[in-house]
């Protein structure tokens, strides 16, 4: 291949990167607007921004992993077991043994590189499907979540406690009640972590020799390697990050509920997954934005929000409208799959 026909190919992939991310940027605009003027003025308040930052930081994490994983063609829904695993190997550690924040963070590091390592080297190295390998990794989290503790509990640790309840509060953006008060607009720590991984993840995909790797192995796997990437690496790198994303994602979703239970973020590698595919990541790979990845999820959260406000509670209904936006997105990434056959075609 040479030197101009790659260049033509990268330009086409970030053509089509661009292009998804704009839908999804549009869409959730649309969706917001149409939410404050259908359903009321409470969407039009900054703190209900900010809710569903907080109330989704942790999936911001993990589906930021889950784009990485996805972009090199890979998947991985072992995501939302590790993160029930964290919350509960952390809780029973600070609650049962009086341990210590800081030692609670690197036992969730720890357990989402094991689950990173692992599943990398299977996947990687050992060619194994990633879909199996990883659904091996959600039933395992799952099930060590229950052996180490099967009882629901909140967390007493009082500077865990302080921690949880840390407000990060957002000048200018506050507004008053109906009593008159003035109450500014907050958000968690755990979304400064979400938006920080969201920037850095951004950069790597965008300015580093990595983050073009993953594009290239996504893309065509066979050409990469004719282009001197190291093809096994480059998935292996992928899955140990999206493993150690689910480490942090977890801490931070523990951070947000405050307890242990082996119930806990409960289909949410499904809703990574919704949340990177709605944000313009494909499920072929080569192509994906990480603010797309973050839209997505500000999109999926939404969607949920219109619905529960329209006073349709049933859970049914989220499904429906969630499968409903997945299918529109799933048609314009095989529209744009279209035209790039078409191009490729030509040339």
């Amino acid at each position: 291949m040479s030197f101009m026909n790659r260049l033509r190919d990268k330009s086409k992939n970030m053509t089509d990167t661009n292009l998804l991310l704009l839908i999804t940027i549009v869409v959730f605009f649309a969706m917001y607007i149409g939410a404050i003027l259908f359903q009321g003025k409470g969407f039009l308040k900054p703190q209900t921004f900010f809710n569903i930052l907080n109330a989704n930081a942790s999936l911001i994490i993990l589906s930021c992993g889950m784009s990485l994983v996805m972009i090199t063609g890979g998947i991985d829904i072992s995501v939302g077991g590790v993160t029930a695993l964290v919350s509960m190997c952390c809780a029973v550690y600070l609650d049962y043994h009086n341990g210590n924040v800081f030692v609670a963070v690197l036992i969730a590091l720890a357990i989402g590189l094991a689950f990173g390592l692992v599943q990398g080297f299977l996947v990687a190295y050992l060619d194994i499907q990633p879909f199996i390998v990883t659904l091996a990794g959600m039933f395992f989290a799952r099930g060590m979540t229950t052996i180490v503790n099967t009882n629901p509990f909140n967390v007493q640790n009082e500077a865990f406690v302080a921690l949880k309840e840390t407000r990060v509060i957002v000048p200018g953006f506050g507004s008053v009640n109906k009593l008159g008060k003035y109450v500014p607009a907050y958000i968690e720590i755990g979304v400064v972590v979400a938006i920080l991984i969201v920037i850095v993840l951004f950069c790597v995909l965008r300015w580093t020799k990595l983050g073009r790797s993953f594009y290239a192995v996504g893309g065509n796997s066979q050409s990469a390697l004719m282009l001197g990437i190291n093809v096994k690496r480059t998935k292996f790198l992928s899955h140990l990050i999206c493993g150690l994303l689910a480490g942090v994602g977890g801490f931070v979703y523990f951070m947000h509920v405050g307890s242990g239970s082996a119930s806990h973020a409960s289909g949410m590698e499904m809703n990574a997954i919704a949340s990177s595919i709605i944000g313009g990541t494909m499920l072929t790979g080569g192509v994906g934005n990480i603010i797309g990845t973050f839209f997505g999820v500000l999109s999926l959260s939404t969607i949920q929000n219109i619905v529960s406000s329209a006073g349709l509670d049933q859970a049914w209904w989220t499904g429906i409208t969630i499968a409903a936006m997945l299918c529109l997105f799933l048609v314009i990434q095989s529209i744009v799959m279209a035209r790039k056959k078409r191009a490729l075609r030509k040339n």
